[in-house]
């Protein structure tokens, strides 16, 4: 069973530095983004001479910053570091290491560094001479001692054809190093939280034997319940199909919109979590049969009526520290309409995904979806549904923890 990267949800700034092994920061960049971190760059101007600024605004999760004085933001410097988990400063130059140490600020990049408390991480890249110079050594020592991680250069063939050390340290090394920053116990992330979780798609009764019904399958949002459990909390499951396995988690059965919005009404008044993963029919039939409609009698008459709008019902009564997670499944703009419900049902996150798409969406045990929240959206990518699950569930608990909703 696959795991998620401890990077979920994180905030990295990438500093980038003014020399050739820039090319290879690229992948850096695009690593740390798949594995689900938010990745700002941002580039010192000697940097430009490597590698282009597009390129980075390209993979990164938004665009390169150079300049303090570039946007429209008065304070970028302040903001980006207060907001980073990190920052990984790659290549790190002769230059930009003894900038740092020294504590000056005349960019954007050592200006950030010195506006942040968060740990940082200098990859170092040079020529041999260089990092060996006594000046760099004791620059590297003074950081040291101020608690930066230093990933020193490896050796082999250098710019120029020369043999030595001074390479940039290969991209898993520094992503290991990264992750390792934000290493958790994942038995832990939930722990003391109650979490509600909806799964399958409703029935909506036509006659004792017909229904509206849809094509979801509810593995997704079984998938949700089991990881929430596994992360330590309280979990109940209100599904419209049969759970297997379902230990540590209380299964409540139901079949239309109506069951699963009065159960879920009365539970989600004490939850931390409510995640609506259970695709709802939005009509049922305001005239149900009370006996089975014969085929002979001719085609009935079907006046449809809308069902109970769950998820605007939690958006409109949720209560101050409770973090409430809907979904979309869309076979057109998945943006539009994911922005839409993000702000019509007042919900924290939505899920969004394209149910047209191969091996992704109803019935499959595999999908790919994009989450959304506040102005910020992430690929995260196509895995199976556990995977996809405990993702959503660490970037939920990494934006209650930056916006104190848990706060016990």
């Amino acid at each position: 069973m696959s795991k998620s990267s401890p990077l979920v949800g994180k905030r990295i700034v990438l500093g980038g530095g003014g020399g050739i092994a820039a090319y290879k920061v690229v992948e850096l960049m695009r690593r740390m983004v798949d594995a689900g971190a938010f990745v700002s760059p941002v580039l010192t101007r000697a940097s430009l001479r490597f590698v282009g600024r597009t390129t980075f605004s390209a993979l990164g999760s938004e665009p390169a910053r150079i300049s303090l004085w570039d946007g429209s933001d008065p304070i970028p410097h302040t903001r980006l570091g207060q907001l980073a988990d990190a920052i990984v400063l790659a290549p790190a130059t002769a230059d930009l290491i003894a900038r740092y140490a020294a504590g000056i600020a005349d960019d954007l990049l050592t200006t950030t560094l010195l506006a942040s408390k968060a740990p940082v991480v200098v990859v170092a890249a040079m020529h041999t001479e260089m990092w060996q110079h006594p000046s760099v050594v004791e620059n590297v020592a003074t950081l040291r001692r101020r608690g930066v991680v230093v990933i020193e250069p490896e050796a082999g063939r250098l710019a120029g054809g020369d043999i030595g050390v001074g390479r940039l340290a290969e991209t898993d090394v520094i992503v290991q190093v990264v992750e390792t920053l934000f290493e958790v116990s994942t038995k832990n992330l939930l722990a003391n939280k109650s979490v509600l979780v909806t799964a399958g798609g409703t029935r909506e009764p036509i006659d004792p034997v017909r229904y509206i019904g849809n094509r979801s399958s509810g593995k997704q949002g079984i998938a949700f319940a089991r990881a929430a459990a596994e992360l330590g909390a309280r979990v109940n499951l209100i599904s419209t199909v049969p759970v297997f396995d379902s230990a540590g988690i209380n299964v409540v059965p139901v079949e239309s919109a109506q069951e699963m919005f009065d159960v879920v009404s009365n539970l989600a008044v004490s939850c931390d979590l409510v995640v609506m993963a259970a695709a709802v029919a939005d009509f049922r039939s305001a005239n149900v049969s009370p006996v089975k409609i014969k085929k002979r009698h001719g085609a009935p008459e079907i006046r449809l009526e809308p069902t109970p709008d769950i998820l605007a019902h939690l958006g409109a009564t949720k209560r101050p520290g409770q973090v409430l997670v809907g979904f979309a499944a869309e076979t057109g703009d998945l943006e539009i309409e994911a922005r839409r419900k993000l702000k019509d049902k007042n919900a924290d996150f939505i899920v969004a995904n394209n149910v047209l798409e191969e091996d992704a969406g109803f019935a499959v045990d595999t999908n790919r979806v994009t989450l959304f929240y506040g102005e910020s959206e992430v690929a995260l990518g196509h895995s199976d549904k556990r995977d996809i699950a405990e993702k959503v569930l660490r970037y939920v608990a990494e934006y209650a923890k930056n916006t104190g909703a848990w706060q016990e």
